[in-house]
């Protein structure tokens, strides 16, 4: 049975604009998909972001099989405490050997402490759909993307990506936008894997974040007004709800196919991502290690126990 640790990516205010808009949580949404592919998975969920944060008593890193960090409001670049923070646990998540996997913020955050650079993408961001998304020549041997058709298309919402792989990293897929789509990067013992697109979202919350971020969507250029971009999301959103009957004519006129359409395709790189954790072929099970908060500072430290006697504290 695999522990999972889910950290949502972001901070107080984030969380709750995103129940607001969507009836829950980015956590509490992978933790969704987590049950609906592994049911007998358990997961727990933090939130790194805040300066309160912690593990339940008595647990540590090493008391889970893999780490997941969501996506967030949050821009890498502008380093607050919240953001230090859950760098400072993504670097004791490669420290302490535990394979973990992210979409988009959490991707950024991996990147970034692998010595990468995570920003602005300057060809623009994707708003609704990543679309021909193809898989390098690694790629198409990696077991992330196993199962991938030679391009597929994927939910994303993002003005940030990673700019810059790590050294030592893998591009494992590309397209027309973004030089780094998907990628796995190894660093200090630990090994992460992720895409900037979001295999987890459905297409009702998709929609609803879509239209949450319209005055983004203006701004960037896809839509003259926020009349177009409401009915762009609430023709996502139908297709959500579509019957069987109708669903290949509302797809039809978003140019949409089974990748997106039907959850198996579209959660494919988080089931890929399970099946080789609960294999044991991801990597070794983390040694011990603690998470604690630093009371006497500005946020949760992580303490590392055991094969690696270091510790990082938020700044």
């Amino acid at each position: 049975m695999l522990r999972l640790l889910i950290a949502d990516g972001n901070d107080r205010a984030g969380r709750a604009h995103r129940v607001a808009i969507a009836g829950r949580t980015t956590a509490d949404a992978y933790a969704g998909v987590v049950a609906d592919l592994m049911p007998h998975a358990v997961c727990v969920t933090v939130n790194p972001a805040d300066a309160d944060a912690a593990l339940p008593e008595g647990a540590g890193l090493g008391d889970f099989d893999g780490l997941i960090l969501t996506g967030s409001s949050l821009r890498v670049g502008d380093g607050t405490p919240a953001v230090r923070r859950q760098l400072d646990l993504m670097r004791a998540t490669f420290e302490a050997g535990l394979p973990s996997f992210g979409s988009c913020w959490g991707m950024q955050v991996a990147a970034v402490v692998a010595g990468g650079e995570a920003g602005r993408n300057p060809r623009g961001p994707e708003y609704g759909f990543a679309r021909r998304i193809v898989a390098t020549p690694e790629g198409r041997a990696h077991p992330l993307l196993a199962g991938r058709a030679p391009a597929w298309d994927a939910p994303a919402i993002h003005l940030d990506a990673v700019l810059a792989a790590p050294p030592g990293s893998v591009v494992l897929a590309e397209n027309a936008v973004l030089d780094v789509q998907a990628i796995a990067i190894r660093y200090r013992g630990g090994l992460f894997q992720g895409t900037q697109y979001h295999p987890e979202t459905d297409l009702d919350e998709l929609a609803a974040t879509l239209g949450a971020s319209a005055d983004d969507v203006i701004a960037a250029g896809l839509a003259p007004d926020a009349a177009a971009v409401e009915a762009h999301c609430a023709e996502i959103a139908a297709l959500h709800a579509a019957p069987e009957a109708e669903r290949r004519a509302a797809a039809w006129r978003l140019g949409l196919g089974p990748d997106v359409l039907e959850a198996r395709c579209r959660r494919l790189e988080i089931a890929n991502f399970l099946e080789n954790l609960s294999k044991g072929t991801a990597s070794p099970r983390a040694a011990a290690t603690g998470w604690r908060v630093d009371r006497a500072g500005n946020g949760p430290s992580f303490a590392l126990a055991g094969r690696h006697g270091s510790e990082y504290r938020s700044p």
